[in-house]
């Protein structure tokens, strides 16, 4: 690879949050509406809180359902919510006095897991949302109004080797500084103590963790945070352009990282071990560069993250690679199988006596200088959130390192924190996941009616998809139309031509960039022609070759050695769409039928190559799939109608439904069936089959 290419971007300072309350909105909103708009705004703000992080509260007067009497209730974020998204439906609600009197069975923090259990019992009106773990720093407190955030800016002084002079030096006696907690009712113990002994504080930091600040109404409670959050990002700023960040630039970005990803992601996730694959995401933001580039890269790396909520989703450490040697196969397998040792090693130092069975040993987040970020996980949308994650890490560790020197979480604490039982039972309780989930597939002909079809099928099972066509815009369109059903994270295209080696190399590399390789190819990109020989011209003989014969053979070499590589997890599978045209004769029509036939063969060849390294390969063979097929909408549908004598409107489809034995239309969906049979545990055992959809036709019989 290439380093040393350029001078590496300066990554951008903190952001400072600014207030975004408006009056009129709030206006006629009653208490519980106001802590919904107040938590929305903070959870939106990206300067403010992180996907997931952060909990809001209001004690509220309620009436009773029970007795009619109006009681104090508390409501606060439910477990597991995100304030930024979130509706009035995902805070957990809970009587306030109960609460209290949780403390005559607590006596001392070795009871914080069984306050825990308690909570439930404190439910008001049958509210079904689990309360969180951080209930008690909210209850404890007399305040009205309560917001705990862990924005990067305060993360970084929490986590500084000077955050508590810091936190003195900006806010004097109004803001207190605790020692790190893990969070409970402990925390919540001495927050309520700190508040009850300093009755001047209007918040405290907690090492390592965030801040929580109290207010006796919801503006005034929003407006502290974001002026808190503001004050903190400033002083950071001026601090930091005093300097350069992690010691100055060693290795500059590499103009070719990209490609390098691309050829990096598929090498990393083959050689991952575990029940499921692993989704990838990769990112070479500005922040990133900078610091695997920097002079204390590797200083600052081996310590961690801070926060609990980045450390519980990018693990104890991240793994570290040269990239001068990230194509060289044994040195990653070597660097994934130090960092598994360093994982089990990790867990046998920390476990206590009843902690959970360990868990993936693999690395989560690895980092290339010159090159970016990558994150792995079981699906996309959480490799994408780890990232972020350890990006807002990244942006901790420069501003504690600007006031001092950066404290990442203590070992012990760290381990108690992932192997927490109450975050084991949480993990036991998630659905089983579905059959696709860690798969990506490469859909060819993506925007047509099967391959969108088919590619709809698989994103139901959990699948990542790529879709290609050579329609730029209709494959666009195609992935909008996806994306707003199953998710942004999980959806992808690219404009390809399969008869263009270029084209199909990139949309290969895009595949991989995009979720990390590549475990199906759906080869669909067709077209059809009807002519009778005399009027066959080369061309025509040609387009038909180009497209069903070699666009079918580019796709495949290109995807080979991603495919290959998952050979060790189970293997991986190539679904042919061919045709009835490629077993059975038909009329007018000698350039697409021979062309599907060849394709048909080039399936069966790879199906013995394949059997060796894992990859099976199987054919699907449609038949008179008209309705939602671009392929019928032009001159293929008049043309095979002429073949056939008749009209190309509703005749056409009649006949074709009646020619049929079972004398039913066939449907894309009925064809992405067979795709998904071929793609899934069902078909493991099949390799060089053929699978005809076609409603019944005996002329195209398999013999």
């Amino acid at each position: 690879m290439t380093t040393q290419t350029k001078s590496a971007p300066r990554a951008s300072s903190f952001a400072v949050p600014v207030s975004r309350w408006r009056e009129e909105e709030a206006a006629g909103k009653t208490e519980a509406e106001l802590l919904l708009y107040r938590s929305n705004l903070l959870g939106s703000d990206l300067t403010v809180t992180n996907f997931g992080g952060g909990n809001t509260s209001a004690k509220i007067s309620e009436r009773d359902p029970l007795t009619g009497e109006d009681v104090e209730v508390l409501w606060v974020k439910g477990s597991g919510g995100d304030i930024g998204s979130m509706g009035l439906d995902g805070f957990a609600t809970l009587y306030e006095d109960k609460l209290l009197a949780l403390e005559g069975h607590y006596s001392g923090e070795q009871d914080d897991d069984k306050m825990v259990g308690f909570l439930p019992h404190c439910t008001f009106n049958l509210n079904g949302r689990a309360a969180s773990i951080d209930t008690p720093l909210h209850s404890l407190l007399p305040h009205k109004h309560i917001d705990h955030v862990h924005p990067d800016a305060i993360i970084a002084l929490a986590a500084s080797s000077e955050g508590e002079a810091v936190t003195r030096e900006l806010w004097g006696d109004t803001i207190g500084w605790l020692p790190w907690k893990r969070p409970g009712f402990t925390l919540g113990v001495w927050i309520r103590d700190f508040a009850k002994a300093n009755p001047q504080a209007r918040g405290a930091m907690l090492a390592g963790h965030g801040i929580i600040c109290w207010a006796d109404t919801a503006q005034e409670c929003y407006e502290q945070t974001i002026q808190l959050i503001a004050e903190a990002a400033e002083y950071l700023n001026k601090s930091s352009a005093q300097g350069e960040a992690f010691g100055g630039q060693r290795v500059s970005p590499a103009d070719d990282r990209a490609a390098i990803a691309a050829d990096l992601m598929p090498r990393l996730r083959g050689l991952m071990d575990g029940e499921r694959r692993k989704i990838g995401h990769f990112s070479d933001d500005d922040a990133t560069l900078e610091f695997v580039g920097s002079v204390d890269f590797e200083r600052l790396a081996a310590l961690g993250t801070s926060c609990p909520d980045h450390f519980l989703r990018t693990k104890i450490a991240p793994l570290t690679l040269d990239p001068s040697r990230v194509s060289d196969d044994d040195y990653l397998s070597g660097r994934l199988s130090d960092y598994r040792e360093m994982y089990a090693a990790y867990y046998e130092r920390c476990k206590r006596p009843n902690s959970p069975a360990m868990r993936d040993a693999n690395p989560v987040v690895v980092l290339v200088p010159g090159v970016g970020r990558f994150t792995f996980a079981k699906d996309k949308a959480t490799a994408r959130i780890a990232g972020e994650f350890y990006l807002n890490a990244i942006n901790v560790m420069r501003g504690a390192e600007a006031i001092g020197q950066y404290v990442a979480l203590d070992e012990q604490e760290a381990f108690d924190i992932e192997y927490w039982l109450l975050e084991e039972a949480k993990l036991q309780r998630m659905p089983a996941p579905r059959e696709m989930v860690g798969k990506i597939a490469l859909v060819t002909g993506g925007a047509g009616g099967i391959g969108s079809a088919s590619a709809r099928r698989l994103l139901q099972e959990g699948a990542c998809v790529m879709l290609a066509d050579l329609d730029g815009d209709s494959v666009q369109s195609m992935e909008r139309e996806l994306a707003a059903k199953f998710g942004k994270d999980v959806v992808s295209s690219v404009t390809c031509n399969v008869t263009d080696e270029a084209q199909v190399a990139e949309a290969i590399g895009a595949c991989a960039r995009q979720f990390g390789g590549i475990d199906l190819l759906v080869a669909n990109a067709g077209i059809a022609s009807s002519a009778p020989i005399e009027e066959t011209s080369i061309d025509l003989w040609n387009r038909n070759y180009e497209v069903l014969a070699k666009g079918y053979f580019l796709t495949v070499r290109a995807a080979w050695p991603l495919l290959c590589r998952m050979a060790a997890q189970g293997g991986a599978s190539i679904v042919f769409v061919g045709s009835k045209n490629a077993v059975a004769a038909a009329k007018n029509a000698s350039a697409y039928a021979s062309a599907k036939a060849a394709a048909n063969h080039l399936a069966r060849c790879l199906a013995l190559e394949g059997a060796g390294h894992g990859v099976r390969v199987n054919i699907v063979n449609p038949d008179a799939v008209i309705k939602g097929s671009r392929i019928w909408d032009g001159d293929w549908r008049r043309e095979r109608a002429g073949a056939h004598g008749i009209d190309s409107g509703q005749q056409l489809e009649d006949h074709y439904r009646k020619r049929s034995m079972l004398g039913r239309d066939v449907l894309p969906e009925d064809v992405a069936e067979a795709v998904f049979f071929f793609a899934s545990e069902a078909s493991a055992k099949s390799t060089g089959n053929m699978l005809n959809v076609d409603a019944g036709n005996a002329q195209a019989f398999p013999r």
